[in-house]
């Protein structure tokens, strides 16, 4: 297997933003420019500021950038709380706020992505653009489902093949009894799990490093980490993607990895097209986590937008 050349293996050095009486853990890189909104960018489930190190290297010569753990992920604290949209929501909208101090763009990949429209559309003061990375999150006319649509996406537990013969119906209430939370949860978050299921989401293998590994695995360890995946497990959706987007009044650009297996990018992109005409977008050749299998790509293509709308 070839080894991946990344342009870092260590992470930014950061610093602590206290939120609602916890820890909050961010990036700052690069100088304000008075002319070009600063950059924050969001992670997905159950990655962090480290998944943007090829970003920030990257765009730091031209933009101010930020970088955040959202409360329970990452580096950031991980209290006993019912996690939503709404709550990433907030933490964003109030870290604009009090630590960037102006409006931002706003770029979130998956997870990130759904936190980043909801603070667009419902704060517009706070955000001067929106940037999607395969962003997660339910449309209305999506058929109802018993988990949230974050966990849909994002992780793939072993499928209950045997259970539901021996179960039937009833494996879903298998499923979401403490008991059964907490066996998927030790399962997903061995580093041969994360390996194997970054392998199916990312389209170049050699992008997999054992950095990127150690970077979602080392989290899963922290105290509180248990009760973060059982909340986000047991959390009802958030507000509707069609809805948001009929809010929002900034200027959003999507970039498609294509290659991603739990998105369809093609059909979503369609549904953002349908709310939203006047966005741009690119596909791109790379699976759900572009940024990070091609950032010099996805760093590119965000810097020209920026300064377009600038």
């Amino acid at each position: 297997m070839q080894v991946s050349t990344a342009p870092s293996t260590n992470p930014v050095p950061g610093q602590y933003w206290q939120w609602r009486g916890q820890k909050v853990y961010y990036v700052r890189a690069g100088k304000s420019h008075p002319q070009r909104p600063p950059l924050l960018l969001v992670h997905g489930f159950g990655a962090s500021t480290d998944h943007w190190r090829k970003n920030i290297n990257g765009l730091e010569q031209d933009f101010e950038v930020f970088a955040i753990d959202l409360l329970g992920f990452g580096r950031s604290a991980k209290p006993k709380l019912q996690y939503s949209g709404d709550l990433w929501r907030d933490q964003l909208h109030d870290f604009i706020n009090e630590v960037i101090g102006r409006k931002a763009i706003l770029a979130g990949n998956s997870l990130g992505g759904y936190g980043c429209l909801c603070v667009a559309a419902q704060y517009p003061e706070s955000v001067a653009g929106v940037v999607l990375l395969n962003s997660a999150g339910p449309f209305s006319d999506n058929p109802p489902t018993a988990e949230p649509e974050p966990i849909q996406s994002q992780i793939q537990p072993p499928k209950p093949s045997h259970l539901q013969k021996i179960l039937g119906d009833s494996v879903k209430w298998v499923l979401k009894q403490s008991f059964s939370r907490f066996v998927i949860f030790q399962y997903v978050r061995q580093r041969w799990v994360i390996r194997r299921t970054l392998e199916k989401v990312y389209l170049d293998k050699t992008a997999i490093t054992d950095q990127l590994v150690e970077d979602i695995y080392r989290p899963a360890f922290d105290t509180g980490a248990f009760d973060v995946f059982v909340s986000v497990f047991s959390s009802p959706q958030g507000e509707k993607v069609d809805v948001l987007l009929q809010c929002l009044t900034c200027p959003l650009l999507l970039l498609w990895g294509e290659a991603d297996p739990w998105m369809k990018a093609r059909e979503r992109s369609q549904k953002f097209r349908q709310y939203y005409p006047q966005l741009t977008e690119y596909f791109l050749k790379a699976g759900h986590c572009p940024h990070d299998e091609i950032p010099d790509e996805v760093n590119q293509l965000l810097r020209d937008w920026v300064v377009s709308i600038s």
